[in-house]
């Protein structure tokens, strides 16, 4: 049988080595030898004796969830095989963190990472309990996490000299050693009058990084399709 569709940079190749890999721009393979944990209902396929089964977060990680809204359902992927991830063909990118590093990602972006790292739901400095993206996970550790971004995203230094200023809708994730408040750029008076629609941002300062997404609409939760 003849077809592009089985052009070799389509076709899998076999594992050399546990841990994730880029299949494509679109989907992460992860050859499981042990457990790794990804967002629930991401996996595409597998092959191997794999076991998927719901994970719990425990008494606070549930109050967590439940009070701020920042959900992180995941799913532990447990025994000897390989496995593809993606959503919605989200494009996938690869973070390789190092002890001392520290991600602060917005749940809904997570799709799979090794067993190694730890993450913790943190609230935005100011935002109280408004909820709308600003409780992020904040992961730390070493090993590797795979997240989705809808369309390219845009990665903006942040310096003393320099603090970044992101919609709150389109951030996806910044380096957690920044300092992270809410800063309103329109006066009381605007908003009577209608507004700019652009009211309330994310203000990072100090030194590190942020990752924004090319779009304010808000992504759907983590496990739906």
């Amino acid at each position: 049988m003849q077809s592009d569709l089985f052009k070799d940079e389509y076709l899998v190749k076999d594992p050399v080595a546990a841990g994730m890999t880029l299949q494509n721009n679109k989907s992460i393979k992860y050859v499981v030898n042990g457990e790794c944990y990804a967002r629930q209902g991401a996996m595409v396929a597998f092959r191997g004796n794999l076991q998927f089964e719901k994970k719990g977060q425990g008494v606070g990680g549930y109050i967590k969830r439940k009070v701020t809204g920042e959900g992180l359902p995941l799913m532990a992927v447990r025994g000897q095989g390989e496995a593809w991830f993606a959503h919605e063909a989200a494009s996938c990118f690869i973070v390789e963190m190092s002890p001392g590093d520290e991600l602060s990602v917005n749940g809904r972006h997570v799709l799979v990472f090794d067993a190694t790292l730890s993450y913790d739901v943190k609230v935005v400095k100011g935002a109280g309990m408004t909820g709308g993206g600003l409780f992020n996970s904040v992961f730390t550790g070493h090993g590797k996490l795979g997240l989705i971004c809808e369309g390219e995203p845009i990665v903006i230094p942040v310096s003393p000299q320099a603090p970044v200023y992101v919609d709150t809708d389109a951030v996806l994730g910044w380096s957690a050693r920044l300092h992270a408040s809410l800063h309103r750029s329109q006066s009381f008076g605007s908003m009577l009058r209608g507004g700019s629609g652009e009211a309330m941002q994310l203000a990072l300062e100090g030194e590190g990084f942020v990752i924004v997404r090319p779009s304010e609409a808000q992504p759907q939760q983590p496990g739906t399709h």
